[in-house]
């Protein structure tokens, strides 16, 4: 009897799962949850950039001959095109710049953290990256 219970509940989330685009969810938030969440965003990218690179060292840091890895190095800077630096603290800028992403409607579907991530490549004047990414989202997402 659980058992039937459990799988008609998974149906019933199937069925009626997530409608609402990215934007919309975006959007449903005040200003202050916004930078809250901007916030969250890059606290969550700094500290697992930080722990990695402690557990790098840890690991490695009694063999002379290693040389680190091109893919570490990717891996953080992926990780610093999360991370608006040109503009320092003021996370009120990046929420607003979000906002003005999701009124185009090509990118209604664009996940949130990708749209962090292309608008921050943008603050940061890396205009060349965050047109690729924002181009390649928008072919992803718009199918």
């Amino acid at each position: 009897m659980k058992n039937i219970q459990i799988v008609i509940m998974f149906i019933v989330t199937l069925l009626i799962g997530q409608d609402s685009a990215p934007s919309e969810f975006w959007k449903s938030y005040s200003q202050e949850e916004k930078i809250a969440f901007i916030n969250g965003a890059y606290g969550t990218v700094s500290k697992l950039k930080a722990h990695h690179k402690s557990e790098v060292r840890k690991q490695y840091m009694h063999d002379d001959n290693w040389v680190e890895p091109y893919y570490i190095e990717r891996f953080y800077q992926i990780a610093d095109e999360y991370l608006a630096n040109e503009i320092g603290y003021n996370l009120k800028i990046v929420a607003l710049h979000i906002d003005a992403f999701y009124s185009n409607s090509d990118n209604v579907n664009i996940p949130v953290m990708e749209a962090l991530r292309i608008v921050s490549l943008m603050q940061d004047g890396d205009n060349k990256t965050a047109n690729s990414r924002l181009l390649r989202a928008q072919q992803k997402h718009n199918q």
